[in-house]
């Protein structure tokens, strides 16, 4: 492909709560055995992009522990590849990554010495499939300066998280609002931009001139009516996983077949970093209904429409439902668990009791001597 990719999976958000506490959002475990940057770097190698940039920064130990080695996505042996970049003191600058365009500022070397026309830049929170090929194809049909990947999303849906368009007959955008406290629309960003090389380090070096750090305010929506801002519809599923809320309900939605279908057994694939663990293990007397039970987990207790990821183990008579559990996780004797989400390396007491509510996702952290010596 004739472009190259970089993915901004740098960013923390409040609405996450505990849960991004020790790990970007990028890096929060899906569908039992993936990371949420898998699916973006995935669609990169899968679009035939042979170099990619990841730009980290927050609690980013477990996402750099994850992308320790290209291999798992084949990017290019040898001419690309997958580069990490994390914020650098330099002699001319000291300071963390301010937004999403002085991120890109920070590393414009990268973007000057790569040869590729095109640049196709996409957040690591979301999860999705997507051929950008199809999406620089458009963006060359449209002459666009910028193309924007958008959705529409349901009525129902509370899109004010998101940064909202609204077009004209031709698909160009005429209005950009970043996150706005009435949503005026239903079409939102997904955060995927495919942009030319040159033009893009052009725009960055006037932001970084003005003093102006963010891609989407000092960018998309302060250029709307001078540079050609196309949008480009996204019809398939696409999940941003950057709440608690959002987060819970796109592991249960891969609870349903055709999510799951669609995902794992149609082509193409996606790719994540192995472990080498032991299938699971469902002893005598456990009952296992619609859930996803990961590599390593233990079962002897009762789970209903719940996602296991690697490594739990469920105490005898435990019930557990409608809930998330992450990976290295111990669930002692006769607990009950209900419409939670528990975080990883937990250590669940016998005889305890979580309950949330279906529409109040409960957040469990409890932490004890396990690992002492």
């Amino acid at each position: 492909m004739r472009a190259i990719g970089i993915v901004l999976a740098g960013g923390n958000s409040k609405r996450m709560r505990e849960l991004s506490n020790k790990r970007a959002i990028a890096a929060m475990p899906v569908a039992g055995s993936y990371r949420g940057i898998d699916f973006v770097l995935s669609n990169m190698t899968n679009s035939h992009i042979q170099s990619v940039a990841v730009f980290t920064q927050y609690n980013s130990r477990s996402l750099n522990e994850h992308l320790s080695s290209s291999k798992w996505w084949d990017f290019g042996r040898k001419q690309g590849g997958m580069y990490v970049f994390t914020p650098t003191i330099t002699a001319e600058n000291s300071d963390w990554y301010r937004g999403t365009a002085d991120a890109l500022y920070q590393n414009l070397t990268f973007l000057k010495n790569s040869h590729e026309p095109y640049v196709v830049m996409a957040s690591g929170d979301c999860v999705y499939k997507l051929d950008y090929n199809k999406v620089l194809e458009y963006h060359i049909e449209k002459k666009a300066d910028i193309t924007v990947v958008c959705k529409d999303m349901p009525e129902d849906e509370d899109v004010t998280r998101y940064g909202l368009v609204k077009t004209n007959d031709d698909d160009r955008i005429i209005e950009f609002e970043e996150k706005p406290m009435v949503a005026t629309s239903n079409t939102i960003s997904c955060g995927i931009y495919v942009v030319r090389r040159r033009q893009l380090i052009e725009l960055i070096e006037r932001c970084a001139a003005e003093d102006r750090v963010d891609f989407v305010r000092d960018i998309l929506v302060r250029y709307r009516n001078l540079k050609r801002i196309y949008a480009y519809k996204l019809d398939t599923y696409w999940s941003n996983i950057a709440s608690v809320d959002s987060y819970y309900r796109t592991n249960m939605d891969f609870l349903k077949p055709d999510v799951r279908r669609y995902f794992f057994h149609e082509y193409p694939d996606i790719y994540s970093k192995i472990d080498d663990l032991p299938p699971a293990k469902y002893n005598p007397d456990c009952e296992v209904k619609n859930s996803l039970v990961s590599s390593g987990c233990i079962i002897n207790g009762v789970v209903e429409h719940s996602v296991l990821f690697r490594k739990v183990y469920v105490g005898n008579n435990c019930v557990i439902r409608n809930s998330i559990i992450l990976n290295d996780v111990y669930i002692g004797d006769n607990t009950v668990i209900e419409n939670c989400i528990v975080e990883s390396r937990d250590t669940i007491r016998a005889n305890t009791t979580y309950i949330g509510e279906p529409d109040q996702v409960k957040i469990v952290i409890e932490k004890n001597e396990r690992y002492a010596l």
